[in-house]
């Protein structure tokens, strides 16, 4: 065992689903940390491990950097009347239902040393018995927030590629700037253990909470891990959240137009796939 991972239980699940959420880049509209949140709900879970945040995060932005910046990296605190009453810390923490043969891990995506934390993971992996990740993130992109997220997945094999095709998920043909799930998805093969990403596309134009994407990729895990999950919660939530944001961007001419030139867009893309199908 790694001794950079604090054991609470190390009792294996043998052939296990880990879903794995993380804070950061890849977090948007709490998609990645909101998803798994709401699928531990109502379990009887018990805390396995623990990674220590030590020596994986940047705290302290170099002063030659801008305040916006630092702000980025500096914990959050809150003082009351002179009094601080709360600091940020940093958990990443692994939870198991061994009943339903699945780990959570909700932690926050390391800012320098991926390849250590990455082991201390791969540990945990090795140590539950897990035998398949399954990474939930998002993305911000030009899907409308009045229309179904498009979700994009990738995997760690080639033999997986598959399984996104019964799922009806889109291959990501993405390049650029990797998260860490990236560098997960690359050593999985070697750790003998299959990983999938899975991506949620979300409007480029909002910030917060996004029920609406948090319900699209809860409904595509459910049947890809066999659970029995009541969504009418989140069907609810995400009704009321698309209300709420219409009502405000109607107050803002400017991006009003925005969004119906987006519906627009992602209509006709609709339209042509579905054509392009009818023919192939």
């Amino acid at each position: 065992m790694n001794a950079g991972v604090k054991w609470l239980n190390a009792e294996p699940v043998p052939g296990a689903t880990m879903l794995l959420a993380l804070s950061g880049w890849m977090d948007g509209g709490f998609v990645s940390t909101g998803t798994v949140t709401n699928l531990m709900r109502g379990r009887d879970l018990r805390k396995v491990a623990e990674i220590a945040p030590g020596g994986f995060y940047i705290d302290n932005f170099p002063a030659a950097g801008s305040m916006e910046a630092a702000a980025i990296f500096r914990p959050n605190v809150k003082y009351e009347d002179g009094l601080i009453t709360h600091i940020d810390t940093t958990e990443n923490i692994a939870y198991a239902d061994p009943n339903a043969r699945l780990i959570f891990f909700n932690g926050r995506e390391p800012s320098i040393d991926w390849s250590g934390f990455a082991d201390r993971l791969f540990d945990i992996i090795r140590t539950l018995g897990v035998a398949r990740v399954v990474f939930i993130g998002s993305f911000g992109g030009s899907v409308p927030h009045t229309r179904a997220p498009r979700l994009y997945a990738s995997v760690s094999h080639r033999a997986m590629l598959e399984e996104l095709d019964a799922l009806a998920l889109r291959r990501s043909n993405y390049e650029g700037p990797g998260h860490f799930a990236s560098m997960m998805l690359h050593l999985a093969p070697r750790n003998d253990v299959r990983m999938m990403s899975l991506a949620v596309e979300i409007p480029g134009y909002l910030q917060g909470a996004n029920p609406a994407s948090i319900e699209a990729v809860t409904k595509r895990l459910v049947p890809m891990l066999g659970l029995q999950t009541d969504l009418t919660r989140l069907r609810k939530e995400s009704t009321e959240w698309e209300h709420r944001v219409s009502r405000e961007i109607a107050k803002d001419k400017d991006l009003a137009q925005t969004v119906r030139e987006l519906e627009e867009q992602y209509d006709n893309e609709l339209i042509q796939n579905t054509d392009l199908e009818e023919t192939a």
